[in-house]
């Protein structure tokens, strides 16, 4: 090599280092920091939800989440309920649009609340009470924590043990609340599972209207020992089901194969498809 080559390629050489560090750069190469994760529209991203306690089957399979955070921001929660006898037959499902920064928001504060990391929580010494549990996706996948009687007094705790539930259960009541800071909407299913048993006369509910059942025949699919059978109504069938429950009760006579049934609602949530998924959530 000459020594004018050898000039110029010492003059250059700054400006080929130079495009070599804009270049890894531009492909990700650079330190870029913490990456948030992203998910699929209808991949539960956080669900609290409750197991267990001393309650009817029927109630037990068919009982919502308290909340759920899907991966495209949608918050799907119940609504108030009307505290009349007997009961609406469907339950006032409302859904809740929060933005990038929000779900952000509730993957980062269920995380310092312990969900995933909790350790010893303990049991507190109250007899039939359910279990609380935290379902959360972040980049490490998905982590749980379940607590008994989350709402149940602390005899038999730790100071340490109520401390760490007090976190939860401040997060767990944090959660729902940006419902109330944003617009939300009636939650509109693309399934519904209904839990059939045979219907039986209640005088506290008095005279009821029998409705023709406008799904898949009933009692459908039996549920393990529980006596009660399970359809999914799906299609052309949901609309004209979610038309004529919104008319009825808990206590409507719904008639099928020459029978009448007590018929309990549950519309499937963007993860849910079916029966199956009502049975095997707990």
């Amino acid at each position: 090599m000459t020594t004018l080559s050898v000039v110029r390629w010492a003059a250059l050489l700054p400006l080929v280092l130079l495009a070599t560090a804009c270049a890894q750069q531009e492909d990700g190469g650079g330190d870029a920091g913490p990456v948030t994760p992203t998910y699929p529209d209808d991949a539960v991203v956080l669900r609290i939800d409750q197991t267990g306690g001393f309650v009817t089957p029927a109630v037990a399979l068919t009982r919502l989440p308290t909340v759920t955070v899907y991966g495209d921001g949608r918050m799907i929660t119940e609504g108030p309920t009307v505290l009349v006898y007997p009961g609406p037959a469907l339950p006032n499902i409302q859904v809740t649009n929060l933005d990038a920064d929000q779900v952000k928001q509730v993957i980062e504060r269920a995380r310092a609340a312990g969900v995933g990391s909790a350790g010893d929580l303990g049991s507190p010494q109250v007899a039939d009470v359910p279990e609380t549990r935290f379902t959360l996706r972040g980049a490490v996948g998905v982590e749980k924590t379940t607590v008994e009687g989350l709402d149940a007094p602390g005899t038999g705790l730790t100071a340490e043990q109520q401390a760490a539930r007090e976190k939860l259960r401040d997060f767990a009541a944090w959660v729902p609340e940006l419902a109330a800071e944003a617009e939300t909407q009636p939650y509109r299913p693309t399934a519904v599972a209904a839990l059939a048993e045979p219907w039986v006369a209640n005088d506290e509910a008095g005279p009821q209207a029998e409705v023709a059942w406008p799904g898949p025949d009933l009692p459908g699919t039996p549920v393990g020992t529980t006596g009660l059978g399970c359809v999914t109504v799906t299609g052309d069938q949901v609309p004209r089901l979610l038309d004529v429950a919104a008319k009825a009760t808990a206590a409507t006579p719904w008639t099928s194969g020459g029978k009448r049934w007590t018929v309990t609602l549950r519309p499937l949530l963007p993860d849910e498809t079916d029966c199956d998924d009502l049975t095997s959530a707990g």
